[in-house]
C-alpha cells in the first residue's frame, strides 16, 4: 500500500527478471497501515491529504494514480495476509495476486483493507484457489509469518537509519511511535557470500544492479529485453515505466487493453482485462 513501494515496481521487475533463477527473493510485509493506529479525526480530510500526497509521489515516479481515492486503507493486515497465502500456491500465483492487490489502491482508488475485499480483488487470477487462499490468510500459520516480517522491518541495518542520497525518498528508516524504527519503505536487501547492501528508498535500476554488482559480480542477466508481446504475456498488467524498463519494440502489442488512470495509462493482457476488478 507504499505509493513509494508502487513506483518502484518497474525497477524491482526488471531486477527479478535480470536474476531469475540465480537468486532467492522473500518480501518482508511491513504492515504500513496498522491496526493499532488511531482513526482519523475526519476521514474525508484524511483522504484529500493521502490523495495529494500520492499525487506528488507520482510525479516523481510517473507511476499510475486513481482518479478518485475513496478512502485511506484502514489497515494493511488483511492485504499483507493473503498476499502472504498467495506464496503458499506458487510463485506466479503470488506475483499476480499481489500485483492485483496493489491496483486496487492505486489503479482503482479501493483499497482491499479487509479480508472479504482482499480475497475478491484476486478473482480471475490464473492458477489461484480462492477457498485455500481464504482459509491460508486467516490461518495461524501465516498470521505468524506477516507478524515476524512486521517485526524484521522494525529492526533496521544500521545504514539506513542516516542515508545521503539525492532521491526524493532515500529511505532513511522512519521513527515509530515507541521510539524505535523501521525500514522505509521500500527497501532492499541483499544477502551473499561477500555480506549484505541495503538499498533504501526510491531509486533507478541502475543503483539496484550496482549494488547487486558489488556484491555478486557478474550474477546479473544482461540480455536483451523482453518484446512487448513477451512482457505482456509475462506480466499481464504494465505500467508506462515498466513497459519503458521492460519492453523493446513497437507499443502497444495486438490485443493489450488499456485502461485509463488519473496521470496515464494502465496495459492489460486481454485475458487480465477478462477477470480485472476495473471490468466488473
Amino acid at each position: 500500500m507504499c505509493p513509494w513501494a508502487w513506483g518502484s515496481e518497474p525497477a524491482f521487475r526488471r531486477l527479478r527478471t535480470a536474476l531469475a533463477g540465480r537468486v532467492r527473493w522473500r518480501r518482508a510485509y511491513a504492515i504500513l497501515f496498522d491496526d493499532e493506529d488511531d482513526p482519523a479525526p475526519d476521514p474525508a480530510a484524511e483522504t484529500a491529504y493521502y490523495a495529494g500526497y500520492v499525487e506528488r509521489i507520482s510525479a516523481h515516479t510517473r507511476a499510475p494514480r486513481a482518479a478518485r481515492l475513496s478512502r485511506v486503507a484502514a489497515s494493511s493486515w488483511p492485504s499483507s495476509l493473503v498476499a502472504g497465502a498467495a506464496e503458499l500456491q506458487g510463485a506466479d500465483v503470488a506475483e499476480r495476486v499481489l500485483r492485483r492487490l496493489r491496483e486496487t489502491v492505486f489503479v482503482l482508488g479501493e483499497p482491499a483493507d479487509t479480508l472479504e475485499a482482499a480475497v475478491a480483488a484476486t478473482r480471475g487470477v490464473p492458477g489461484v484457489d480462492p477457498g485455500r487462499l481464504r482459509a491460508d490468510a486467516a490461518s495461524p500459520g501465516v498470521l505468524e509469518r506477516v507478524r515476524a516480517d512486521r517485526a524484521e522491518a522494525r529492526r533496521p541495518v544500521p545504514e539506513v537509519l542516516s542515508v545521503r542520497s539525492g532521491s526524493p525518498h532515500p529511505g532513511t528508516a522512519k521513527e515509530t511511535p515507541d521510539g524505535g524504527y523501521r525500514y522505509a519503505l521500500p527497501t532492499l536487501l541483499l544477502r551473499g557470500p561477500a555480506g549484505y547492501r541495503a538499498v533504501p528508498g526510491w531509486r533507478p535500476y541502475g543503483t539496484y544492479a550496482a549494488a547487486v554488482d558489488e556484491l555478486c559480480p557478474g550474477l546479473l542477466d544482461l540480455s536483451a529485453p523482453l518484446s512487448p508481446a513477451e512482457a505482456l504475456e509475462r506480466h499481464r498488467s504494465l505500467t508506462g515505466p515498466e513497459r519503458g524498463l521492460l519492453a523493446e519494440g513497437a507499443w502497444p502489442p495486438p490485443g493489450a487493453v488499456s485502461l485509463e488512470t488519473a496521470n496515464g495509462l494502465l496495459w492489460l493482457h486481454p485475458d487480465e482485462a477478462s477477470a480485472h476488478p476495473a471490468g466488473r
